[in-house]
C-alpha cells in the first residue's frame, strides 16, 4: 500500500488540505503533517536554529495520523518524512493551496516549496491549488482523477508536478491543459509604496501590486486565466 505524506501552507485547519486528505485516503495510507498556522509565501525555507514542536492534532478524516507542525511547510516534509512516519513516504501531496501557485509566483510558494523537499527527499511530489474565489466546483469534480492519472508519475530530480484547478463554475469549465510551460510572468506587477513616515528618516513600505492577466500562450497562467485545469512539470535546482 502507498503510503502518502500530505502538508500544506494554509495550515492543518485549512479547508483544502482536508478535501485533499479526503480524496488521497482512496489511494493509500495517509499522514498529515502540517503547519499549525498559515504560512505562505514561506518558500522552501527550514528551520535550523530552534526546536519544532509536533503535536497529534484530530483530524475530520477517519483512519489518517495527523500532526501539527511549529515549523515551515517544507519543516512539516523534513520531520515528517525522516521522524514522525515509520517509513519515508512513497508521494507527498502539498495543498490544496487557497490561491494559485503558477507562474513566478511558484518561486515564493510554501505549497511548492514544500514539494521541492519532498523532491529532495527522493519522493514523488506533487503541488495542488486552487482560485482563491471560493469555488471548489472543477477542483471537486476532479481532483479524485488528477490523482489518479499522476499519482505514479515519475520525476526527475528536483521536479515537481504542478496542478491548479480554475475557480470557474463547471458550466465554463474548458478542459485540462497538460504539460504546461511555466510562465515568466505573474499575476501582480509589484512595486512598494510608502504608507507611513517613521522616526530618525524611516519609512514603512507596503507591497503595491498592479494586477495582471497578459499571459503567454501554452502557459499554466494562461491555463487557469481561461478556465482549464493547468498542469505541468516544474524544475528546481539539480
Amino acid at each position: 500500500m502507498r503510503k502518502i505524506l500530505i502538508t500544506n501552507d494554509d495550515g492543518i485547519d485549512a479547508d483544502g488540505i482536508v478535501r485533499l486528505t479526503q480524496a488521497a485516503v482512496k489511494f493509500g495510507e495517509v499522514w498529515v503533517v502540517a503547519p499549525l498556522h498559515q504560512r505562505s509565501a514561506a518558500s522552501h525555507s527550514i528551520t535550523l536554529r530552534k526546536p519544532i514542536d509536533i503535536y497529534p492534532h484530530d483530524f475530520p478524516v477517519p483512519g489518517v495520523k495527523a500532526f501539527s507542525c511549529g515549523g515551515t511547510p517544507a519543516d512539516c516534509v523534513r520531520v515528517g518524512s525522516l521522524a514522525v512516519m515509520s517509513e519515508k513516504p512513497d508521494i507527498l501531496l502539498s495543498g490544496i493551496n487557497f490561491g494559485y501557485n503558477v507562474a513566478t509566483d511558484i518561486q515564493y510558494s510554501a505549497t511548492a516549496g514544500a514539494a521541492f523537499e519532498g523532491a529532495f527527499q527522493g519522493f514523488t511530489s506533487i503541488a495542488l491549488s486552487e482560485h482563491l474565489n471560493g469555488c471548489h466546483e472543477v477542483t471537486d469534480a476532479y481532483l479524485d482523477q488528477m490523482l489518479e492519472e499522476y499519482i505514479d508519475i515519475k520525476l526527475g530530480y528536483g521536479q515537481i508536478l504542478n496542478i491548479n484547478f480554475p475557480g470557474c463554475k463547471l458550466e465554463d469549465f474548458k478542459g485540462i491543459s497538460r504539460d504546461c510551460k511555466t510562465s515568466h510572468d505573474s499575476f501582480f506587477h509589484d512595486g512598494y509604496k510608502v504608507i507611513e513616515e517613521l522616526e530618525n528618516g524611516g519609512l514603512r513600505y507596503f507591497v503595491d501590486g498592479i494586477h495582471n492577466e497578459q499571459a503567454e500562450e501554452d502557459t499554466d497562467f494562461r491555463a487557469v486565466i481561461e478556465n482549464r485545469i493547468a498542469v505541468g512539470i516544474v524544475n528546481n535546482v539539480g
